[in-house]
C-alpha cells in the first residue's frame, strides 16, 4: 500500500496528513523538523481544502473517505466518535452507553485515545462526565481551542471553557 503525506499549517499547529490511494489514513499533530515535502494527491488536496473550510467556520462535517487500522471494537468506537455533532460534546460514559456497554468506559476511552484521524474523527468532543477537559493526544489547549471554535461557529458562544483564574492573582 502506498502512503502519501502532506503537511497542513492550521491555527493550532502543523498537521500531518496521510492517505492511501483510496482513504485518508492519518491526521496528526506534529512538530516537523527539517525540510517538509508534500506529496501531490487528490485526497490530500481535498483534505486540506476541507480543513480550510473547517477552520474558517464554514464546514461542520468532513466528507472524506476514511480508513484507519484498528480492532473491530476500536472501529465501532471511532464510528460513534464520527457521529458526534459539530458543536456538541459527550462524556466517556455517554460514549460507552452508545456503544451498548456501560462497563466498557475505560476501553472506550482507550479506543478514543488511539484515534489516528484527529479533528475529522472528533475525539476532541469527548469530555469528562463532570464536563471537564480531559485527555487529548494533541494537548488540552488544542482540545479547548477546537471546542471553543466549534461553539463559536455553532452557537455564537465566545468560549465554552473560559480560562481558569490564575493562582495567586490579586483581586481589587
Amino acid at each position: 500500500m502506498n502512503l502519501y503525506t502532506a503537511y497542513y499549517s492550521s491555527p493550532i499547529g502543523l498537521l500531518k496528513l496521510q492517505c492511501s490511494d483510496k482513504f485518508i489514513k492519518t491526521v496528526s499533530f506534529c512538530d516537523a523538523e527539517g525540510e517538509i515535502q508534500n506529496d501531490e494527491h487528490k485526497l490530500l488536496q481535498a483534505c486540506a481544502k476541507q480543513f480550510d473550510e473547517y477552520f474558517a467556520g464554514k464546514r461542520k462535517q468532513f466528507t472524506l473517505p476514511l480508513n484507519q487500522d484498528g480492532t473491530e471494537f476500536q472501529t465501532k468506537v471511532w464510528d460513534l466518535l464520527y457521529k458526534i455533532p459539530y458543536g456538541k460534546t459527550v462524556s466517556y460514559n455517554e460514549l460507552a452507553k452508545q456503544y451498548g456497554d456501560m462497563k466498557a468506559v475505560r476501553a472506550v476511552a482507550s479506543a478514543n485515545g488511539k484515534n489516528n484521524i484527529a479533528i475529522i474523527v472528533p475525539c476532541h468532543r469527548v469530555i469528562g462526565s463532570d464536563h471537564s477537559l480531559v485527555g487529548y493526544a494533541g494537548g488540552l489547549w488544542r482540545k479547548k481551542w477546537l471546542l471553543d471554535h466549534e461553539a463559536k461557529h455553532h452557537l455564537g458562544v465566545q468560549e465554552l471553557f473560559p480560562p481558569a483564574p490564575l493562582k495567586g492573582r490579586l483581586s481589587s
